[in-house]
């Protein structure tokens, strides 16, 4: 394989090497032509027309060409900024790769150095995950939390592609094919699921229940949108469990006589499951905790294949709360698994246990003169394994960027779900003596992902921009997670990004160009006489070298090569 690679790259560099030996030798050979072809060309007598022409312009000339260039120049800064703030990359350098690279013949180099490239990508397509937008499992309550958000400050903290998912993900469980027998859910409550107005979905769950008192799914929507409290949400909750159990212990006898029954068995599960694990929710959110954790095990363990509501998170965050320390290594020791998807709330989680013991007595000078023990270094590298995994926690865990409400949905390792973590954690970590100065001093100093974090436990993260583009413990950062945060984020919120683009080099080229010509002009302007003599002292040090050339070749050929030319 490295031998394949190798015979690979040479045969790159020859192609390359090659291809340049051919510009060069057909840029000789134009030079040359010209240069034999002076006298019939009148190159000498059109140069000095040109010198005259240049010793007539004036200052105002030059005065104007500067300005005018300085103004092209920065209208195509402007449009570079415009254009790599929306897509994230430059317009002129997305221009010559895509279409003056393949001219210039880039294509058979990219074919014959992308052959590996290709070939890892296709071995490794299935196992780096793409960005997939997942259910927040701990996402508040419209009712009486976002909408009491739009109340007190006017703003809307979900966005239209949010509700949009939201949306979907109710009518995926809550309905299916078979609801013809059912009219409410049918007519009603389908429509209720697909309306964008809140008072629309609200007067048609009322409608709903009109019909059929028993309509689970008209008390899930009343209990997610129309309560103001979390109490009068439980209340409507229970109503939709009473009411779903009965649905769901009747079809689930029916259930093997055919697809009819099965699915009609699928959608009263995820009701009765949606119903409990909001139930248990409600008790966290009222203070019952214990109960709100026997009832996420109780959830657990009668439906353990409903994994895709992530209800471990809702159960660790409860555990947390009550400080069962080892039961929430026990929750993560069985989630915690390679074959599993990871999440910000498992990998911080799992760092703060370590962090919990040792960050009440760590201190950073004492750690500098001796060192980081086992049980400190275990500590950091947890914390350098959350931080591969989510960049954008440590911020607002440290309280350096303000937090805003959740969105109903998160991006794993973007920006979304750094908020929905540490909105709900941050108390947990601050509940741990030292736990946020140890991640303060591995945010802010450390050296990520090395093993030597005990030589220097202060001085060196932050030096490094990029520690998530090769992906150590992780597969490679994903580049997606910009445009999907800004979907689900609310406008007001400044979206993080990580890791930070450098400016691409023509916007920085640009830049320089429009300051400079900017510059010129207004010395010309300023000082004509002066800036003339610049001018002129400039342009007669770049053409000596050639008019030496020139003199040199006129030197060495004979002065009639022409005429001997003409007469073969």
């Amino acid at each position: 394989m490295a031998d394949m690679e190798v015979v690979d790259r040479v045969k790159s560099w020859l192609s390359w090497s090659w291809t340049w030996y051919l510009w060069a030798l057909w840029l000789f050979l134009v030079v040359l032509l010209i240069y034999l072809l002076r006298t019939p060309l009148r190159v000498y007598e059109n140069m000095n027309i040109v010198a005259m022409f240049l010793n007539t312009l004036t200052p105002k000339f030059y005065v104007a060409l500067t300005g005018t260039s300085s103004l092209i120049s920065g209208l195509i800064l402007i449009f570079e900024w415009w254009y790599f703030r929306k897509y994230g990359t430059s317009f002129i350098e997305q221009v010559s790769l895509n279409h003056l690279g393949p001219w210039l013949g880039g294509v058979e180099n990219n074919n014959n150095g992308n052959n590996n490239t290709n070939n890892s990508q296709n071995n490794n397509q299935q196992s780096v995950p793409e960005c997939k937008v997942w259910r927040n499992p701990l996402n508040l309550l419209r009712g009486a939390e976002y909408n009491r958000y739009t109340w007190v400050t006017g703003k809307e903290p979900l966005t239209y592609y949010d509700m949009n998912l939201s949306a979907q993900d109710h009518q995926t469980f809550f309905t299916c094919d078979t609801d013809h027998s059912r009219p409410s859910d049918e007519s009603v409550m389908q429509r209720a699921w697909r309306e964008r107005n809140p008072q629309a979905r609200i007067k048609a769950a009322h409608e709903a229940l009109e019909k059929d008192s028993e309509c689970a799914t008209a008390y899930i929507l009343l209990a997610e949108e129309e309560a103001t409290t979390i109490l009068e949400t439980e209340r409507l909750f229970k109503q939709a469990l009473k009411v779903g159990e009965a649905n769901y212990k009747k079809s689930q006898s029916t259930q093997h006589l055919g697809a009819h029954y099965e699915a009609i068995h699928r959608r009263d599960t995820n009701v009765c499951v949606y119903v409990r694990r909001r139930l248990a929710m409600c008790a966290r959110k009222l203070g019952r905790v214990k109960e709100a954790v026997k009832m996420m095990r109780d959830l657990m363990k009668e439906f353990p294949m409903m994994s895709v509501l992530n209800i471990h998170e809702n159960l660790i965050e409860a555990l947390l709360e009550l400080q069962a320390y080892a039961d929430v290594q026990a929750v993560l020791a069985k989630y915690d698994d390679i074959s599993l998807p990871k999440s910000a709330t498992i990998c911080y989680t799992a760092a703060l246990l370590k962090a919990r013991a040792v960050a009440d007595k760590f201190s950073p000078e004492i750690a500098s003169k001796r060192g980081l023990s086992t049980a400190e270094m275990n500590a950091v590298e947890a914390i350098h394994r959350a931080v591969e995994f989510n960049p954008h926690v440590p911020k607002y865990l440290l309280e350096t960027k303000s937090l805003i409400l959740p969105p109903e949905h998160l991006l794993k390792r973007g920006d979304s779900e750094a908020i929905a973590y540490a909105f709900f954690h941050l108390p947990h970590w601050k509940r741990v003596d030292g736990a946020l100065n140890l991640l303060h001093c591995t945010w802010e100093g450390s050296p990520y992902g090395e093993s030597a974090v005990g030589d220097a436990p202060c001085h060196a993260f932050r030096m490094i921009p990029y520690p998530l583009e090769k992906g150590h413990l992780f597969y490679p950062y994903p580049s997606c997670t910009e445009s999907a945060d800004r979907e689900l984020l609310p406008a007001f919120h400044e979206v993080s990004v990580y890791p930070k683009k450098e400016l691409p080099f023509f916007i920085l080229f640009t830049a320089g160009l429009c300051s400079v010509t900017a510059l010129l002009a207004l010395l010309t302007h300023q000082f004509p006489e002066p800036m003339g003599l610049v001018a002129k002292t400039f342009l007669n040090t770049i053409t000596s070298p050639f008019n030496f050339l020139v003199e040199k070749l006129e030197g060495v050929l004979p002065s009639n090569l022409w005429h001997q030319l003409t007469r073969l």
